[in-house]
Order: C-alpha cells, then structure tokens, then sequence
C-alpha cells in the first residue's frame, strides 16, 4: 500500500465541524420559520427536523445538503397488522380532511413565500433550497406520519411521502428509529461506528471519482447500513485500517450470497436492506465491498 491510508482514514473519520453545523442547524431554523409565517401551515401540528446524514452525523465532504423533514401530524398513514386490527381501528378513526397532496403544496407555497422563487425547486421527493452563505442546501421532504400497527392499541411512528410521480408510490422511513440505533451503536463501539461509517463514504466517493461503477451504484445511506450490520467486535481495533480491513472482510463474506445476509435491516431495523423494494441489490453491495478492498491494497 503505497498511500498513508491510516493517515487518510483518521482525516476521514472526524465529524462535521462546528461552522458546517452551525450552516445546517441555520437552514433548520429558516424552514421552521417558512412555516411559521405561513397563514396555511402555522396552525398545523408540524415538526420540522433534520433527517440523514447531517441529523446522524455521518456526513462527509461531499454531502453538501442537509436533509430536512416536514413532518405534518394532522393525517396520517396506517399500515395494519391484520384485517380484525383494520376493521376494528376504523370503527373508531375519522376519515382524513386533509390530503397529503394539499400540503406539499401549501409547503412549497410557504418555501417559496420566504426563500423566493428562485432559490426553490420542487424535486419529486423533495424541495431543493438553495445554499447561500448563512445556511448549506437544503432537500426539504413533506412527511405525514406512518403508524405501524401491532395491535389495536400500539403503533410505530414513522413518516411517509408520496412522490410527485407515484414512483414508487410510497416512500417510509424510520428517521428517530435510526438515529436512536445508530447512537447506540456507536457508544458500543467506543465511538467507531460513525467514524468507519464517514470513512468507507470518503472512501467510495474517492473511488467514483475514479470512474469505479461499484461506488457509483452504492449510495451513502446503504453504505451506512453495512457496517451497522457489522458486528460490534469488529470494531475499535488497534488502528483505523485494522477496523475497516476488519468490517470489509465480515461484509464481503456475508454478502456472498444471499441467505448470508438476507436478514439484514437498515439503521432503524425496521425495514430490510436486501428486498425488491430496495434501489440496490446484495450484489451492488459485495462489488463495492470487494473493490473498497481492493482499492486500498489489502491482501
């Protein structure tokens, strides 16, 4: 190995700083007032968060954005264990009087009242808020709230969004489960799994800018996915380049083959990593894996 990859990897693995925080926690802020000024959504029971890698701190270089949800608690959406929980659930609950459609709209109405039209574009998942010096870009995502039934008394909250092209038609994430895992984690592994975690992103964006296909087709978030799969032994080792030599072995031979990995969850453990559903595949997964491994030189 010809580069000072453990110099490298300790340059990688820091955390944002605290101008870079300061930036993302302004464009907070700013959204949060987007929609106070809003004579539509100011009276909405809304929560306004930042979500992904900036809210995980797993953010490197070239995570430019900052993630922000919109979450409004007025509708929800339910998914239901069972049709006897279903039925008996809407015995009880109120049709919705308010649409999600409705308020992706009034939200884009409210961004573009207080950014301007210029500095705001509607995405199909997302509104993009464009940086300036006060605040990084920003992706603004409108949530309703998902509830997860068990039974007829417990539910999980997630969030949930259609996409302007109902492709796919729902979209459900876990942001608090995630972030409450991944916190964990990283106490259980004298802080090392966030760190490995900033590490292999840097690594996979060095290696995209080198026209690596397998870099190019895993993105971020299932980066981060593996190595919370990554047991926590493998982790806190006498040197950087010992643990990621270490976390890369366990993910190229659990991803050989599917019924190795097949159980797999995201962060939040609350939707697999590996199914139809995914934008990736186990095989996307172990060719980035096996040419990480390669790329740095191990042997």
């Amino acid at each position: 190995m010809t580069k000072n990859w453990e110099s490298t990897f300790a340059s990688w693995a820091q955390g944002p700083s605290a101008t870079e925080k300061e930036r993302a926690e302004n464009a907070e802020r700013q959204i949060r007032k987007a929609i106070q000024t809003s004579d539509k959504l100011k009276n909405r029971n809304i929560k306004v968060f930042t979500q992904g890698s900036y809210r995980n701190r797993v953010n490197v270089k070239k995570d430019s954005d900052v993630d922000v949800g919109v979450l409004c608690y007025d509708t929800y959406f339910p998914e239901y264990p069972d049709d006897n929980v279903k039925a008996k659930l809407e015995e009880s609950s109120n049709s919705a009087t308010y649409n999600y459609a409705t308020f992706k709209n009034e939200l884009e109405e409210a961004l573009v009242a207080y950014f301007g039209q210029a500095a705001v574009t509607r995405g199909k998942k997302a509104f993009d808020i464009k940086a300036n010096t006060y605040r990084v870009e920003s992706d603004v995502a409108a949530f309703f709230e998902h509830r997860r039934y068990t039974s007829t008394s417990h539910y999980l909250s997630g969030v949930e969004m259609i996409p302007d092209d109902f492709n796919p038609f729902m979209i459900r994430n876990w942001p608090e489960q995630h972030y409450e895992n991944a916190v964990n984690k990283n106490d259980s592994t004298n802080r090392r799994y966030k760190r490995i975690v900033r590490i292999l992103k840097s690594l996979s964006n060095e290696m995209s800018s080198k026209g690596i296909q397998s870099a190019q087709k895993a993105p971020s978030f299932l980066i981060e996915c593996l190595v919370w799969n990554t047991p926590n032994e493998y982790f806190n080792r006498s040197s950087y380049t010992a643990d990621v030599r270490a976390v890369l072995a366990h993910l190229f031979n659990n991803t050989k083959a599917d019924d190795k990995c097949n159980e797999w969850g995201e962060v939040s453990e609350l939707k697999y990593l590996f199914r139809s559903s995914q934008p990736w595949t186990r095989q996307d997964a172990h060719n980035f894996v096996s040419d990480a491994w390669d790329y740095i030189g191990f042997e």
